[in-house]
């Protein structure tokens, strides 16, 4: 279908009231991407929020937990890395989205705030996350959270850096994740996909802006490595069961769609919901577009069955 119309509005608007400089610097474009937080929608009155830190192998690291004001013993979980193309943003950008999940599930959900590129670039992010689900496993029981019930999750970059840790976690044993959570992941450096051909500029996220904050993330010397481009993976033993939610009109679309048809293959079961005349970045549009919320809601859902 065509665009929907929020997500023209949001882009209407964004477009008059998020502008850059002519030749922006990296300082502007970090700023812009702050300046997207007041359009995620409020945030849960649900949920106590606890700020911490932990120890990754180069850095002491952030990380925000939302714990629901009714929470039970032995929670279930969400580890979650946040989007921004490995370079912009924060975990506190995601709060409205965060917070809600926790208290529509009672999940405990704990935002990892990894390092960015390109002052460190691949594997630094991808390690930061993964020691932060070992952290979290780790400390199950000071959290108050069952073990055996911890996901991962993560939007974009994030759902890149989700998609990752799973295969890790998967080949180390370290952690039997129940479940990964991969919402428009950027998964493939394949930039002549359908989707990437057909959303080359007007969506929001273009081509162009995708393949920068890959060149920003990952050195080439990386390309191959499954756990820099999750698509590299042939082999999926022992990989947690994926959600996967999807934008229509986004470039990363086919990303997460081929990826599900490959952890299908293997066997790996796969939930995949599209959402029609949506584009890149929705999750976060809560103060204009009602899918976003649909979307929290779905996510909570599925995440909740995962665990059952």
């Amino acid at each position: 279908m065509t665009m929907h119309p929020q997500a023209q509005a949001f882009l209407d608007y964004t477009a008059k009231n998020n502008v850059l400089p002519e030749n922006p610097t990296l300082e502007d474009l970090r700023a812009d991407a702050a300046d997207y937080l007041k359009y995620a929608g409020p945030l849960s009155d649900d949920v106590h929020t606890e700020n911490t830190y932990f120890t990754s192998p180069t850095a002491d690291l952030h990380a925000v937990i939302y714990r629901p004001k009714n929470v039970k013993p032995n929670a279930p979980a969400l580890v979650y890395f946040h989007g921004g193309g490995w370079v912009f943003s924060w975990t506190l950008r995601y709060a409205a989205q965060m917070s809600t999940i926790a208290a529509e599930t009672g999940f405990v959900v704990i935002g990892i705030n990894y390092q960015k590129a390109p002052e460190h670039p691949f594997p630094t992010p991808f390690d930061d996350c993964y020691a932060g689900l070992l952290w979290v496993a780790k400390n199950a029981e000071r959290f108050g959270i069952d073990p055996t019930k911890i996901g991962v999750g993560g939007d974009s970059a994030g759902g890149n850096l989700a998609a990752a840790v799973a295969l890790k976690a998967a080949d180390t044993q370290d952690v039997t994740l129940a479940y990964q959570m991969l919402i428009y992941p950027c998964l493939d450096t394949d930039f002549q996909s359908q989707s990437y051909r057909a959303h080359e500029t007007g969506f929001g996220l273009d081509s162009v802006g995708m393949q920068w904050c890959w060149g920003q993330y990952v050195p080439d010397a990386h390309l191959s490595n499954k756990y820099a481009v999750p698509a590299r993976a042939t082999a999926f033993n022992n990989v947690a069961p994926a959600i996967i939610a999807l934008a229509e009109h986004d470039v990363l679309r086919d990303d997460g769609a081929n990826y599900a048809v490959a952890l299908e293959k293997a066997g790996i079961p796969v939930i995949m919901k599209e959402y029609p005349g949506m584009i890149h970045g929705f999750f976060g549009h809560g103060f204009m577009v009602e899918d976003a919320y649909n979307l929290r809601k779905w996510l909570g859902q599925q995440i909740s069955k995962a665990v059952q």
